[in-house]
Protein backbone atom coordinates (compact mmCIF):
# COMPACT_ATOMS: atom_id res chain seq x y z
CA UNK A 1 0.00 0.00 0.00
CA UNK A 2 2.79 2.56 0.83
CA UNK A 3 3.65 2.88 -2.89
CA UNK A 4 -0.07 2.99 -4.33
CA UNK A 5 -1.21 6.52 -6.23
CA UNK A 6 -5.04 5.44 -6.79
CA UNK A 7 -6.57 5.12 -3.34
CA UNK A 8 -9.61 7.00 -2.29
CA UNK A 9 -7.74 9.44 -0.18
CA UNK A 10 -5.32 10.32 -2.93
CA UNK A 11 -7.90 10.86 -5.11
CA UNK A 12 -9.62 13.27 -2.66
CA UNK A 13 -6.05 14.91 -2.78
CA UNK A 14 -5.83 15.66 -6.22
CA UNK A 15 -9.15 17.20 -6.16
CA UNK A 16 -8.36 19.20 -3.28
CA UNK A 17 -5.46 20.67 -5.48
CA UNK A 18 -7.71 21.43 -8.41
CA UNK A 19 -9.67 22.95 -6.42
CA UNK A 20 -7.03 25.56 -5.80
CA UNK A 21 -7.46 26.83 -9.03
CA UNK A 22 -11.19 27.19 -9.04
CA UNK A 23 -11.39 28.93 -6.14
CA UNK A 24 -8.87 31.74 -7.69
CA UNK A 25 -11.17 31.62 -10.32
CA UNK A 26 -14.32 32.14 -8.80
CA UNK A 27 -13.03 34.38 -6.10
CA UNK A 28 -10.66 36.80 -8.37
CA UNK A 29 -12.18 36.57 -12.18
CA UNK A 30 -16.18 35.31 -11.97
CA UNK A 31 -16.42 37.00 -9.02
CA UNK A 32 -18.61 34.25 -8.13
CA UNK A 33 -18.13 34.51 -3.89
CA UNK A 34 -20.80 31.74 -2.76
CA UNK A 35 -18.92 29.61 -4.96
CA UNK A 36 -15.70 30.54 -3.85
CA UNK A 37 -17.03 30.27 -0.18
CA UNK A 38 -18.36 26.79 -1.40
CA UNK A 39 -14.93 25.41 -2.92
CA UNK A 40 -12.46 26.81 -0.04
CA UNK A 41 -15.23 25.28 2.87
CA UNK A 42 -14.95 22.38 0.93
CA UNK A 43 -10.97 22.01 0.28
CA UNK A 44 -10.62 22.46 4.29
CA UNK A 45 -13.53 20.03 5.12
CA UNK A 46 -11.64 17.10 2.86
CA UNK A 47 -8.42 18.57 4.45
CA UNK A 48 -9.63 16.09 6.97
CA UNK A 49 -11.28 13.96 5.31
CA UNK A 50 -8.91 12.24 3.35
CA UNK A 51 -6.40 11.41 6.54
CA UNK A 52 -9.15 10.01 8.02
CA UNK A 53 -9.91 7.73 4.90
CA UNK A 54 -6.06 6.78 4.45
CA UNK A 55 -6.17 5.26 8.02
CA UNK A 56 -9.73 3.81 7.81
CA UNK A 57 -9.37 2.14 4.85
CA UNK A 58 -5.85 1.37 5.41
CA UNK A 59 -5.16 2.94 2.63
CA UNK A 60 -2.04 5.50 4.22
CA UNK A 61 0.70 5.93 1.28
CA UNK A 62 3.68 8.15 0.73
CA UNK A 63 2.45 9.94 -1.80
CA UNK A 64 -0.81 10.46 0.23
CA UNK A 65 1.57 11.92 3.17
CA UNK A 66 3.54 14.28 0.43
CA UNK A 67 -0.11 15.34 -0.92
CA UNK A 68 -2.50 16.18 1.49
CA UNK A 69 0.59 18.96 3.23
CA UNK A 70 1.33 20.39 -0.25
CA UNK A 71 -3.26 20.89 -0.63
CA UNK A 72 -3.21 22.56 2.50
CA UNK A 73 -0.15 25.29 1.64
CA UNK A 74 -1.53 25.81 -1.61
CA UNK A 75 -4.88 26.20 -0.60
CA UNK A 76 -3.32 28.56 2.24
CA UNK A 77 -1.00 29.95 0.10
CA UNK A 78 -3.38 30.91 -2.87
CA UNK A 79 -6.15 32.29 -0.33
CA UNK A 80 -4.14 34.34 0.84
CA UNK A 81 -2.77 36.17 -1.75
CA UNK A 82 -6.07 36.19 -3.09
CA UNK A 83 -7.57 37.47 -0.03
CA UNK A 84 -4.78 40.03 0.55
CA UNK A 85 -5.14 41.51 -2.99
CA UNK A 86 -9.04 42.07 -2.57
CA UNK A 87 -8.72 43.30 1.52
CA UNK A 88 -10.38 40.63 2.39
CA UNK A 89 -7.66 39.97 5.00
CA UNK A 90 -4.65 42.79 5.81
CA UNK A 91 -1.07 42.34 4.69
CA UNK A 92 0.40 42.60 7.87
CA UNK A 93 -1.98 38.85 8.54
CA UNK A 94 -0.48 37.18 5.38
CA UNK A 95 2.86 38.14 6.42
CA UNK A 96 2.43 36.58 9.64
CA UNK A 97 1.65 33.36 7.78
CA UNK A 98 4.28 32.96 4.75
CA UNK A 99 6.83 33.94 7.27
CA UNK A 100 6.33 31.00 9.31
CA UNK A 101 6.36 28.72 5.77
CA UNK A 102 9.29 30.45 4.44
CA UNK A 103 11.58 29.48 7.76
CA UNK A 104 10.27 25.53 7.41
CA UNK A 105 11.01 25.66 3.88
CA UNK A 106 14.57 26.73 4.74
CA UNK A 107 14.24 23.89 6.84
CA UNK A 108 13.36 21.38 4.74
CA UNK A 109 15.74 22.67 1.93
CA UNK A 110 18.70 21.84 3.98
CA UNK A 111 17.17 18.47 5.26
CA UNK A 112 17.14 17.53 2.08
CA UNK A 113 20.99 18.79 1.93
CA UNK A 114 21.75 16.05 4.34
CA UNK A 115 19.85 13.67 2.35
CA UNK A 116 16.77 13.83 4.29
CA UNK A 117 12.83 14.00 3.70
CA UNK A 118 10.39 16.33 5.95
CA UNK A 119 9.60 15.55 9.37
CA UNK A 120 6.28 14.16 9.90
CA UNK A 121 3.60 16.28 10.47
CA UNK A 122 2.53 16.76 13.90
CA UNK A 123 -1.51 16.70 15.20
CA UNK A 124 -0.59 20.29 15.91
CA UNK A 125 0.19 21.54 12.77
CA UNK A 126 -3.03 19.56 10.86
CA UNK A 127 -5.63 21.06 13.74
CA UNK A 128 -3.89 24.84 12.81
CA UNK A 129 -4.24 24.14 9.35
CA UNK A 130 -7.86 22.83 9.63
CA UNK A 131 -8.94 25.80 12.11
CA UNK A 132 -7.40 28.20 9.00
CA UNK A 133 -9.10 26.61 6.12
CA UNK A 134 -12.02 26.58 8.19
CA UNK A 135 -11.61 30.16 9.30
CA UNK A 136 -10.80 31.20 5.31
CA UNK A 137 -14.51 30.63 3.84
CA UNK A 138 -15.89 32.40 7.46
CA UNK A 139 -13.85 35.25 7.03
CA UNK A 140 -14.85 35.41 2.45
CA UNK A 141 -18.30 35.23 3.74
CA UNK A 142 -18.00 38.34 6.25
CA UNK A 143 -16.47 40.07 3.11
CA UNK A 144 -19.11 39.38 0.53
CA UNK A 145 -22.44 39.93 2.71
CA UNK A 146 -24.04 42.47 5.18
CA UNK A 147 -25.79 43.10 8.00
CA UNK A 148 -26.34 39.87 10.78
CA UNK A 149 -24.66 37.30 8.74
CA UNK A 150 -21.74 39.66 7.76
CA UNK A 151 -21.49 40.79 12.16
CA UNK A 152 -21.74 37.26 12.97
CA UNK A 153 -19.08 35.90 9.98
CA UNK A 154 -17.06 38.73 11.05
CA UNK A 155 -16.16 37.86 14.77
CA UNK A 156 -15.77 33.88 14.07
CA UNK A 157 -13.74 34.05 11.26
CA UNK A 158 -11.14 36.21 13.12
CA UNK A 159 -11.56 34.18 15.97
CA UNK A 160 -10.75 31.34 14.09
CA UNK A 161 -7.85 33.07 12.26
CA UNK A 162 -6.41 34.46 15.54
CA UNK A 163 -6.60 31.08 16.81
CA UNK A 164 -4.85 29.14 13.95
CA UNK A 165 -2.24 31.83 13.83
CA UNK A 166 -1.25 31.09 16.71
CA UNK A 167 -1.30 27.95 16.67
CA UNK A 168 0.37 27.39 13.37
CA UNK A 169 3.12 29.49 14.77
CA UNK A 170 3.37 27.09 17.82
CA UNK A 171 3.34 23.98 15.59
CA UNK A 172 6.26 25.67 13.08
CA UNK A 173 7.96 25.88 16.64
CA UNK A 174 7.79 22.63 17.17
CA UNK A 175 8.88 21.72 13.26
CA UNK A 176 12.15 23.83 14.23
CA UNK A 177 13.06 22.04 17.29
CA UNK A 178 12.30 18.43 15.87
CA UNK A 179 14.49 19.85 12.84
CA UNK A 180 17.61 21.36 15.29
CA UNK A 181 17.21 17.77 16.90
CA UNK A 182 17.54 15.99 13.30
CA UNK A 183 20.23 18.17 12.56
CA UNK A 184 22.10 17.61 15.32
CA UNK A 185 21.93 13.84 14.83
CA UNK A 186 22.77 13.53 10.59
CA UNK A 187 26.14 15.76 11.92
CA UNK A 188 27.38 13.94 14.70
CA UNK A 189 26.71 10.22 12.46
CA UNK A 190 28.42 12.31 9.80
CA UNK A 191 31.10 12.76 12.59
CA UNK A 192 31.50 9.78 13.57
CA UNK A 193 31.42 8.08 10.18
CA UNK A 194 34.61 10.27 8.89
Amino acid sequence: MPNRILTVPNLISFARLAGVPLFLYLFLVAERYGWAVTVLAIGGTSDWIDGYLARRLGQVSRLGELLDPLADRLYILATLIAFTAKGVVPWWFTIALLTREAVLLVTLLILRRYGMGPPPVHYLGKTATFILLFAFPVLLLAWSTAGTVHAIAYANGWALAWWGLALYWLAGVLYLQQFFGVVRARRADLKAAA
